[in-house]
């Protein structure tokens, strides 16, 4: 989803963006703009570079419906299926306090704003809020549509202690897959839209890296470019979470393939060649410690990415990771094609 619709929705206060769409122009005279140039920390989208229209304009074929979430939204987090939940309550944001909001509830705000189901819920994750605190505990059976259409009780005690602010990360929609490359992590990619999935076009390794990480398949290897055809154009910054969060068009444009590592990847680096190493492991990455890994391994890992021969290898030179670490030792001969071909 475009960065400037995210600015339409939160400069009329209406939310998360949840959908948009196309739509044929109205030849009612009127002039139009095309907005381009948001990096997403503007706090007015007419602090977006403008380029204004004539009657009939945007490109000349469509314009954009933009469907916001309207009373509820996800705010601090990384994209736009994680943030610290926030209510709309008399026309301003109330933080909802960890207390009264459980998974459940949390199902109900992953299926209203359009995001897979609940991967984390915890008070302060995304910070503990500021202002005011909505004053009551949620009650949804978790097949709600809307979060506001969930029964809801007075707190018992009318408190909630500061940083409780609930955080939630949902994960990201099925929308997006490989095809026909012989593993979900290879392949042609296609984007579920309206129904049906339909081709994606790219030409650059950015729009390959939000691929991979979305469907959380390690680091890109490989990029093609197959026919030119009808297909969603994408243009992203590399840094997404989700296809969702890029530019979008609707053109003629080559089918993007993609290759990712599958499991392995390289985190925080300055392209796609260095970074953290880590590992996946029971569905999740872990962090390689430096003892457990040494040139031999390395040069397994470059190959595997398409890389040269390594150039430095250090520990915390990409910072020290977060959550698990891996607890094995690799002792790859430095031929193998794969660093999870290591015999243990």
């Amino acid at each position: 989803m475009m960065i400037e619709v995210r600015f339409v929705c939160r400069e009329l206060n209406c939310g998360n963006p949840v959908a948009e769409s196309g739509g044929p122009l109205l030849e009612d005279g009127r002039r139009r703009v095309i907005l381009g140039g948001c990096y997403g920390n503007e706090s007015s989208i007419r602090q977006c570079d403008i380029v204004r229209g004539g009657p009939g304009g945007c490109n000349g074929r469509t314009y954009h419906h933009v469907t916001c979430s309207e009373s509820v939204r996800l705010v601090g987090g990384s994209g736009l299926c994680s943030g610290r939940v926030e209510v709309k309550s008399n026309q301003s944001w109330a933080s909802v306090c960890e207390a009264d909001f459980d998974r459940q509830d949390a199902e109900v705000v992953c299926g209203e704003l359009g995001c897979g189901v609940p991967a984390a819920l915890q008070g302060g994750l995304y910070g503990g809020g500021e202002g005011q605190t909505w004053d009551k505990e949620f009650q949804c059976k978790g097949k709600e549509s809307l979060l506001l259409d969930c029964d809801t009780s007075d707190r018992e005690n009318n408190t909630c202690l500061p940083g409780n602010a609930v955080g939630l990360t949902c994960s990201e929609p099925d929308d997006v897959r490989l095809v026909g490359g012989g593993s979900r992590c290879a392949g042609g990619v296609e984007w579920y839209e309206q129904g049906e999935w339909r081709t994606v076009g790219a030409e650059d390794w950015d729009v390959a890296a939000v691929v991979c990480r979305q469907l959380g398949c390690g680091s890109t290897v490989s990029v093609l470019l197959g026919d030119t055809t009808r297909a969603f154009r994408l243009s992203c910054y590399g840094s997404e979470s989700s296809l969702r969060e890029c530019s979008r068009s609707y053109d003629l444009s080559p089918g993007l393939t993609v290759i990712c590592s599958e499991s392995v990847r390289l985190v925080d680096g300055a392209g796609l060649c260095s970074g953290r190493v880590e590992v996946k492991s029971n569905q999740s990455w872990a962090s390689v410690c430096e003892a457990d890994f040494d040139r031999q391994d390395a040069e397994v890992v470059c190959v595997e990415f398409g890389c040269g021969a390594p150039a430095a290898l250090q520990g915390g030179l990409y910072g020290e990771g977060e959550g698990q670490t891996w607890d094995k030792e690799f002792q790859c001969k430095g031929n193998e094609s794969l660093l999870l071909d290591y015999p243990i």
